[in-house]
Protein backbone atom coordinates (compact mmCIF):
# COMPACT_ATOMS: atom_id res chain seq x y z
CA UNK A 1 0.00 0.00 0.00
CA UNK A 2 1.42 3.48 -1.02
CA UNK A 3 1.91 5.59 2.40
CA UNK A 4 3.94 8.49 3.34
CA UNK A 5 4.06 10.18 6.51
CA UNK A 6 0.03 10.23 6.73
CA UNK A 7 -1.01 7.13 6.41
CA UNK A 8 -3.61 5.61 4.52
CA UNK A 9 -5.88 8.13 2.28
CA UNK A 10 -8.55 8.71 4.71
CA UNK A 11 -5.88 9.70 7.47
CA UNK A 12 -4.36 12.28 4.76
CA UNK A 13 -7.48 13.66 4.01
CA UNK A 14 -8.25 14.23 8.07
CA UNK A 15 -4.40 15.85 8.34
CA UNK A 16 -5.06 17.96 5.63
CA UNK A 17 -8.61 18.74 5.33
CA UNK A 18 -7.80 22.58 7.65
CA UNK A 19 -5.64 23.27 4.43
CA UNK A 20 -7.80 22.64 1.77
CA UNK A 21 -9.58 24.79 -1.22
CA UNK A 22 -13.37 25.18 -0.57
CA UNK A 23 -13.17 22.51 -4.29
CA UNK A 24 -10.76 20.27 -2.57
CA UNK A 25 -13.61 20.71 0.89
CA UNK A 26 -16.36 19.38 -1.37
CA UNK A 27 -14.09 16.34 -2.69
CA UNK A 28 -12.93 15.65 0.93
CA UNK A 29 -16.12 15.22 2.32
CA UNK A 30 -17.44 12.85 -0.18
CA UNK A 31 -15.28 10.55 0.08
CA UNK A 32 -14.66 10.31 4.16
CA UNK A 33 -18.64 10.34 3.68
CA UNK A 34 -19.12 7.86 0.89
CA UNK A 35 -15.59 5.98 0.25
CA UNK A 36 -16.83 2.49 -0.51
CA UNK A 37 -18.23 4.41 -3.64
CA UNK A 38 -15.49 6.62 -4.56
CA UNK A 39 -13.12 4.43 -4.35
CA UNK A 40 -14.12 2.84 -7.55
CA UNK A 41 -15.15 6.36 -9.73
CA UNK A 42 -13.32 8.08 -12.20
CA UNK A 43 -11.95 11.50 -11.50
CA UNK A 44 -14.76 12.63 -14.17
CA UNK A 45 -17.82 11.18 -12.24
CA UNK A 46 -16.63 11.89 -8.78
CA UNK A 47 -15.92 15.94 -10.27
CA UNK A 48 -19.44 15.98 -11.45
CA UNK A 49 -21.34 14.32 -8.13
CA UNK A 50 -19.50 17.03 -6.29
CA UNK A 51 -19.55 20.29 -8.31
CA UNK A 52 -16.22 20.64 -9.30
CA UNK A 53 -13.99 20.28 -12.07
CA UNK A 54 -11.83 17.13 -12.60
CA UNK A 55 -8.90 19.17 -12.94
CA UNK A 56 -9.64 20.06 -9.11
CA UNK A 57 -10.13 16.41 -8.38
CA UNK A 58 -6.73 15.87 -10.00
CA UNK A 59 -5.18 18.55 -8.11
CA UNK A 60 -7.15 17.09 -4.78
CA UNK A 61 -4.88 14.14 -5.47
CA UNK A 62 -1.72 15.72 -5.45
CA UNK A 63 -2.68 17.48 -2.41
CA UNK A 64 -2.88 14.89 -0.65
CA UNK A 65 0.66 13.44 -1.83
CA UNK A 66 -0.40 10.91 -4.49
CA UNK A 67 1.50 10.54 -7.80
CA UNK A 68 -2.28 11.55 -9.72
CA UNK A 69 -6.05 10.82 -9.04
CA UNK A 70 -5.62 6.53 -9.81
CA UNK A 71 -2.81 6.34 -7.09
CA UNK A 72 -5.40 7.66 -4.72
CA UNK A 73 -8.33 5.44 -6.09
CA UNK A 74 -5.84 2.46 -5.20
CA UNK A 75 -5.37 3.54 -2.14
CA UNK A 76 -8.55 4.13 -1.31
CA UNK A 77 -9.50 0.90 -2.68
CA UNK A 78 -6.81 -0.97 -0.48
CA UNK A 79 -8.17 0.54 2.92
CA UNK A 80 -12.14 -0.07 2.68
CA UNK A 81 -11.09 -3.64 1.62
CA UNK A 82 -10.93 -5.54 4.79
CA UNK A 83 -13.71 -2.60 6.57
CA UNK A 84 -16.98 -3.25 4.13
CA UNK A 85 -19.55 -5.79 4.97
CA UNK A 86 -20.76 -7.96 2.17
CA UNK A 87 -23.94 -5.57 2.63
CA UNK A 88 -22.11 -2.17 1.94
CA UNK A 89 -20.46 -3.39 -1.03
CA UNK A 90 -24.04 -3.75 -2.64
CA UNK A 91 -23.78 0.11 -2.84
CA UNK A 92 -20.08 0.29 -4.40
CA UNK A 93 -21.37 0.67 -7.96
CA UNK A 94 -24.65 2.72 -7.06
CA UNK A 95 -24.85 6.16 -9.34
CA UNK A 96 -21.97 4.29 -12.11
CA UNK A 97 -23.53 3.71 -15.48
CA UNK A 98 -23.49 0.70 -17.56
CA UNK A 99 -20.24 1.51 -19.12
CA UNK A 100 -18.91 2.87 -16.11
CA UNK A 101 -19.18 -0.53 -14.72
CA UNK A 102 -18.27 -2.41 -17.27
CA UNK A 103 -14.80 -0.37 -17.16
CA UNK A 104 -14.60 -0.53 -13.21
CA UNK A 105 -14.82 -4.18 -13.32
CA UNK A 106 -12.10 -5.10 -16.27
CA UNK A 107 -9.75 -2.18 -15.12
CA UNK A 108 -10.28 -3.45 -11.29
CA UNK A 109 -8.84 -7.37 -12.49
CA UNK A 110 -6.71 -6.30 -15.17
CA UNK A 111 -4.52 -4.56 -12.85
CA UNK A 112 -4.95 -7.13 -10.13
CA UNK A 113 -3.17 -9.43 -12.47
CA UNK A 114 -0.62 -6.83 -13.48
CA UNK A 115 0.31 -6.26 -9.53
CA UNK A 116 0.02 -10.19 -9.10
CA UNK A 117 2.66 -10.63 -11.69
CA UNK A 118 5.21 -7.73 -10.35
CA UNK A 119 4.81 -9.60 -7.07
CA UNK A 120 5.31 -13.40 -8.40
CA UNK A 121 9.06 -14.59 -6.91
CA UNK A 122 10.16 -17.77 -8.84
CA UNK A 123 12.57 -19.09 -6.18
CA UNK A 124 9.80 -18.68 -3.76
CA UNK A 125 7.23 -20.50 -6.52
CA UNK A 126 9.89 -23.13 -6.69
CA UNK A 127 10.47 -23.72 -3.17
CA UNK A 128 6.67 -24.19 -2.78
CA UNK A 129 6.52 -26.63 -6.10
CA UNK A 130 9.12 -28.89 -3.88
CA UNK A 131 7.50 -28.57 -0.81
CA UNK A 132 4.44 -30.37 -2.31
CA UNK A 133 6.16 -32.38 -4.74
CA UNK A 134 7.92 -34.28 -1.63
CA UNK A 135 4.64 -33.88 0.47
CA UNK A 136 3.54 -37.10 2.11
CA UNK A 137 -0.20 -35.61 2.03
CA UNK A 138 -1.30 -32.41 0.79
CA UNK A 139 -4.32 -30.52 2.35
CA UNK A 140 -5.86 -27.98 1.03
CA UNK A 141 -8.31 -25.59 2.81
CA UNK A 142 -10.56 -22.67 1.80
CA UNK A 143 -14.19 -22.00 2.17
CA UNK A 144 -16.74 -19.30 1.82
CA UNK A 145 -16.12 -17.65 -1.22
CA UNK A 146 -12.74 -19.11 -1.17
CA UNK A 147 -14.18 -23.13 -1.07
CA UNK A 148 -14.44 -22.85 -5.02
CA UNK A 149 -11.08 -22.02 -5.87
CA UNK A 150 -9.89 -24.72 -3.00
CA UNK A 151 -12.13 -27.39 -5.37
CA UNK A 152 -10.49 -26.36 -8.99
CA UNK A 153 -7.05 -26.43 -6.96
CA UNK A 154 -8.17 -30.27 -5.96
CA UNK A 155 -9.63 -31.13 -8.82
CA UNK A 156 -6.28 -30.58 -10.96
CA UNK A 157 -3.81 -31.91 -8.46
CA UNK A 158 -6.24 -34.69 -8.33
CA UNK A 159 -4.99 -36.26 -11.75
CA UNK A 160 -0.65 -36.09 -10.74
CA UNK A 161 -1.38 -37.58 -7.05
CA UNK A 162 -3.81 -39.23 -5.28
CA UNK A 163 -2.60 -37.93 -1.66
CA UNK A 164 -5.13 -35.00 -2.07
CA UNK A 165 -7.40 -33.96 1.66
CA UNK A 166 -9.45 -31.39 0.38
CA UNK A 167 -11.02 -29.83 4.04
CA UNK A 168 -14.89 -30.07 4.25
CA UNK A 169 -16.50 -26.89 6.25
CA UNK A 170 -19.68 -28.10 5.68
CA UNK A 171 -20.89 -28.75 9.48
CA UNK A 172 -18.22 -31.74 10.16
CA UNK A 173 -15.47 -31.41 12.24
CA UNK A 174 -12.12 -30.31 10.77
CA UNK A 175 -10.28 -31.66 13.10
CA UNK A 176 -11.11 -34.97 12.49
CA UNK A 177 -10.10 -34.49 8.50
CA UNK A 178 -6.92 -33.37 9.79
CA UNK A 179 -5.59 -35.28 12.53
CA UNK A 180 -3.23 -37.45 11.67
CA UNK A 181 -1.33 -34.91 9.74
CA UNK A 182 2.40 -34.26 10.45
CA UNK A 183 5.56 -33.15 9.33
CA UNK A 184 5.71 -34.77 5.79
CA UNK A 185 2.86 -33.18 4.96
CA UNK A 186 2.09 -29.82 3.33
CA UNK A 187 -1.14 -27.77 3.48
CA UNK A 188 -2.15 -25.31 1.00
CA UNK A 189 -5.18 -22.53 2.69
CA UNK A 190 -6.63 -20.41 0.49
CA UNK A 191 -8.26 -17.04 2.29
CA UNK A 192 -9.35 -13.58 1.35
CA UNK A 193 -10.90 -10.99 2.75
CA UNK A 194 -12.86 -11.13 4.68
CA UNK A 195 -10.42 -13.92 6.02
CA UNK A 196 -12.37 -17.12 7.34
CA UNK A 197 -11.57 -17.83 11.08
CA UNK A 198 -11.95 -21.62 10.10
CA UNK A 199 -9.11 -21.32 7.54
CA UNK A 200 -6.97 -19.66 9.98
CA UNK A 201 -7.64 -22.34 13.10
CA UNK A 202 -7.14 -25.32 10.39
CA UNK A 203 -3.98 -23.64 9.46
CA UNK A 204 -2.80 -23.15 12.90
CA UNK A 205 -3.54 -26.91 13.85
CA UNK A 206 -1.66 -28.16 11.15
CA UNK A 207 1.62 -25.87 11.79
CA UNK A 208 1.60 -27.21 14.83
CA UNK A 209 1.42 -30.42 13.99
CA UNK A 210 4.70 -29.43 11.74
CA UNK A 211 3.35 -29.07 8.75
CA UNK A 212 4.48 -26.68 5.96
CA UNK A 213 2.15 -24.33 5.27
CA UNK A 214 1.17 -22.47 2.36
CA UNK A 215 -1.34 -19.29 1.96
CA UNK A 216 -2.28 -18.09 -0.83
CA UNK A 217 -3.76 -14.76 0.41
CA UNK A 218 -3.83 -10.56 -0.91
CA UNK A 219 -0.90 -9.51 0.93
CA UNK A 220 2.19 -10.52 3.24
CA UNK A 221 1.00 -9.02 6.46
CA UNK A 222 -2.60 -10.77 6.03
CA UNK A 223 -3.80 -13.35 8.86
CA UNK A 224 -3.19 -16.19 6.98
CA UNK A 225 0.42 -14.96 5.68
CA UNK A 226 1.46 -14.74 9.41
CA UNK A 227 1.02 -18.17 10.08
CA UNK A 228 2.49 -19.64 6.88
CA UNK A 229 5.93 -20.74 6.02
CA UNK A 230 5.48 -19.87 2.73
CA UNK A 231 3.20 -17.47 0.79
CA UNK A 232 1.76 -16.57 -2.61
CA UNK A 233 -0.12 -12.87 -2.81
CA UNK A 234 -2.38 -12.78 -5.45
CA UNK A 235 -3.94 -9.37 -5.78
CA UNK A 236 -8.23 -9.30 -4.61
CA UNK A 237 -9.79 -5.82 -4.84
CA UNK A 238 -13.21 -5.95 -5.50
CA UNK A 239 -15.60 -3.44 -7.05
CA UNK A 240 -18.48 -4.91 -5.79
CA UNK A 241 -19.80 -7.35 -3.60
CA UNK A 242 -18.47 -10.28 -5.19
CA UNK A 243 -14.60 -11.33 -4.54
CA UNK A 244 -12.23 -10.53 -7.64
CA UNK A 245 -10.66 -13.25 -7.99
CA UNK A 246 -8.94 -13.49 -11.64
CA UNK A 247 -5.75 -12.77 -9.77
CA UNK A 248 -5.97 -15.57 -7.59
CA UNK A 249 -7.31 -18.21 -10.03
CA UNK A 250 -4.03 -17.28 -12.47
CA UNK A 251 -1.48 -18.25 -9.39
CA UNK A 252 -3.29 -21.68 -8.81
CA UNK A 253 -3.36 -21.94 -12.12
CA UNK A 254 0.35 -21.42 -12.57
CA UNK A 255 0.93 -23.50 -9.38
CA UNK A 256 -0.85 -26.42 -11.19
CA UNK A 257 1.45 -25.75 -14.34
CA UNK A 258 4.60 -25.89 -12.51
CA UNK A 259 3.82 -28.82 -10.19
CA UNK A 260 2.40 -30.45 -13.49
CA UNK A 261 5.87 -29.79 -15.13
CA UNK A 262 7.83 -32.03 -11.79
CA UNK A 263 5.14 -35.23 -12.39
CA UNK A 264 4.74 -34.64 -16.26
CA UNK A 265 5.17 -38.51 -17.09
CA UNK A 266 2.48 -39.37 -14.25
CA UNK A 267 -0.13 -36.70 -16.14
CA UNK A 268 0.58 -38.00 -19.49
CA UNK A 269 -0.32 -41.50 -18.10
CA UNK A 270 -3.38 -40.31 -16.69
CA UNK A 271 -4.81 -38.42 -19.36
CA UNK A 272 -4.06 -40.78 -21.63
CA UNK A 273 -5.92 -43.67 -19.82
CA UNK A 274 -8.62 -40.82 -19.35
CA UNK A 275 -9.20 -39.85 -22.69
CA UNK A 276 -9.99 -43.80 -23.82
CA UNK A 277 -12.39 -44.04 -21.04
CA UNK A 278 -14.19 -40.31 -21.81
CA UNK A 279 -14.39 -41.30 -25.36
CA UNK A 280 -16.07 -44.74 -24.50
CA UNK A 281 -18.25 -43.39 -22.01
CA UNK A 282 -19.67 -40.11 -24.09
CA UNK A 283 -18.38 -37.86 -21.24
CA UNK A 284 -17.78 -34.86 -23.69
CA UNK A 285 -20.23 -34.12 -25.79
CA UNK A 286 -19.40 -33.69 -29.59
CA UNK A 287 -20.94 -32.06 -32.75
CA UNK A 288 -22.23 -35.59 -34.25
CA UNK A 289 -23.68 -35.52 -30.90
CA UNK A 290 -25.05 -32.72 -30.48
CA UNK A 291 -27.10 -33.08 -34.17
CA UNK A 292 -28.62 -36.05 -32.91
CA UNK A 293 -30.10 -34.74 -30.08
CA UNK A 294 -33.89 -33.39 -30.06
CA UNK A 295 -36.39 -31.88 -28.22
CA UNK A 296 -37.64 -34.95 -26.99
CA UNK A 297 -34.38 -36.46 -25.82
CA UNK A 298 -34.03 -33.20 -23.65
CA UNK A 299 -37.33 -33.12 -22.31
CA UNK A 300 -37.86 -37.08 -21.78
Amino acid sequence: MEETMFGNVIDRINTEYAKMSKGQKLIADYILKEYDKAAFMTAATLSKLVGVSESTVVRFAYALGYDGYPKLQKNLQEVIQTKLTTAQRLNMMEGLSSDEVVNASFKTDINNLRVTREHIETENLEKIVDSIDKARNIYILGTRSSGPLAEFLRYYMNYMTENIRLIRFDGSDIFSQILTANEKDVAIAISFPRYSMRTIEGMTYLKNCGCKVVAITDNETSPPAQIADYTLTAKSYMNSFVDSFVAPLAVINLLIIMLGLRKKDILFANFNRLEELWQTNDVYATKELDAQITDEDIYE
